[in-house]
């Protein structure tokens, strides 16, 4: 076992956030299934991490029961299920140290928020020396508002703000940012030889 899938945030909080029905991939827990029905064919490593941020009363405090896998995944034993309350999946975990002592080089990152979470740990795995595959369509995200837009105008109306940086310019833009230097970008097809 040298490959690790590493599923990002794949949980309830993000279901009950307004934005999420904007979402570039309402299908994330089929295209997750189908990177894990592949790696554990394969004998890789699977490690599940939830973002949490403890006493902050948002969908992302634990003490509100949302951050735990979304309906439809199970992982199976041996399968870690990390919390970080970093955006990166390392930082605040013993993600390193797991993926290290089983002597993983190679990661396939997959899960929500394509521009942050994702392509953070997208970007560390590799300054750490893995080899990394991004799972582009296996990533999810939503529009981004104006950065001089109001936090006091309903999401779906931010939405529709030309200034509102949409779903695929995000995806667009990570692939560009990512590929050739942090991570190499393929689609679930590619990754499963589908």
């Amino acid at each position: 076992m040298t490959s690790a899938l590493v599923v990002i945030d794949v949980q309830n909080s993000f279901l009950r956030l307004p934005d999420w029905r904007h979402t570039s991939r309402p299908d994330i827990v089929t295209q997750v299934n189908r990177l894990a029905a592949a790696a554990r064919s394969a004998g890789d490593a699977i490690v599940w991490v939830l973002g949490s941020r403890p006493g902050s009363g948002s969908v992302f405090d634990p003490a509100r029961g949302f951050v735990r896998l979304m309906d439809g995944i199970q992982p199976l034993d041996g399968e870690p299920v990390l919390t970080k309350t970093a955006h990166n999946a390392f930082t605040t975990t013993n993600l390193h140290q797991f993926l290290t002592r089983r002597g993983i080089k190679k990661l396939t990152v997959c899960g929500i928020r394509t521009e942050q979470c994702c392509e953070t740990t997208a970007r560390l795995a590799s300054d750490l020396g893995f080899e990394v595959d991004f799972a582009i369509d296996a990533t999810a995200t939503t529009p981004i508002p104006h950065r001089e837009a109001s936090g006091e105008v309903p999401f779906d109306e931010l939405a529709r703000d030309p200034r509102t940086l949409g779903v695929e310019e995000i995806i667009e833009r990570t692939a560009y940012a990512l590929s050739g230097r942090f991570a190499t970008i393929k689609t679930v097809d590619e990754l499963t030889g589908n």
